[in-house]
């Protein structure tokens, strides 16, 4: 990716000159991004789903996001533009009701439940308090997760692109510091196994599948793995609600 300066300078001259040769020149320089949240999205999508259409959705996004980017508010273009991509591409996938509304909603109970359980124990969540919680049996736990892990309706990557944005007012910066704590100390109490997916995932930019190869576990495997860390996250920093979406 171009330099942040270089990106400044573009995007301010596409705001006072209205160059569309300009804003072209800013989306040559994001269509990796766009296609590289694409390719994320589509790692556990069914064949359904077409990859190039993610990718349009996401380059309509990117094309908001320029028109509407606003360089005195001091936030990264990549983090402003990112959020608005990922979730054009969201909007695309749930107008094709590929996602079951029974599932969607077992998403919501499981990770309110991942979230009471958080401040009832402590952190130290077990399948089995979950189940308990919920009055279902293991079978009907592992079942929502492998639903889950087929949708990537769980994921940790809005949480990582706010604490990443660059903004300078004092508040925000202790609100940021706080969830970087949250999230640090969330993560170093995941049980090893998802504590390595989610830092092959996040940290180092492997997909589900070179994970698999890596820790030569099924792909399937590690899809649950993540989901199941990202519930677990996701409940720790349940306090910061405001960073999550559905």
């Amino acid at each position: 990716m171009q330099g942040a300066d270089k990106i400044e300078n573009l995007l301010f001259q596409y705001k006072t000159k209205g160059d569309a040769a300009i804003k072209e020149e800013v989306v040559k320089l994001y269509i990796p991004l766009v296609k590289h949240i694409a390719a994320r999205l589509a790692i556990n999508l069914p064949p359904s789903v077409d990859y190039d259409d993610l990718v349009s959705a996401g380059i309509i996004g990117l094309l908001q996001s320029i028109d509407r980017y606003d360089v005195e508010k001091g936030v990264k273009f990549e983090t402003f533009a990112y959020m608005r991509i990922k979730g054009a591409m969201l909007d695309e996938l749930r107008k094709l009701n590929w996602v079951p509304q029974k599932t969607m909603e077992k998403a919501k109970i499981l990770q309110q439940a991942y979230s009471e359980l958080e401040q009832e124990l402590e952190g130290n969540i077990r399948d089995e308090d979950i189940c308990r919680k919920l009055n279902i049996t293991m079978e009907e736990l592992k079942q929502t997760y492998r639903e889950l892990a087929a949708t990537n309706l769980v994921s940790l990557e809005e949480v990582l692109s706010v604490v990443a944005e660059e903004d300078e007012r004092p508040e925000r910066f202790v609100e940021k510091e706080e969830v970087k704590r949250l999230l640090g100390d969330a993560i170093d109490k995941l049980p090893d196994k998802e504590k390595l997916v989610v830092a092959l995932y996040y940290y180092e930019g492997l997909n589900l599948k070179e994970i698999a190869s890596v820790l030569n576990l099924s792909p399937a495997r590690v899809s649950q793995l993540h989901t199941k860390a990202i519930l677990r996250l996701r409940g720790s920093l349940s306090r910061k609600k405001a960073y999550f979406r559905n």
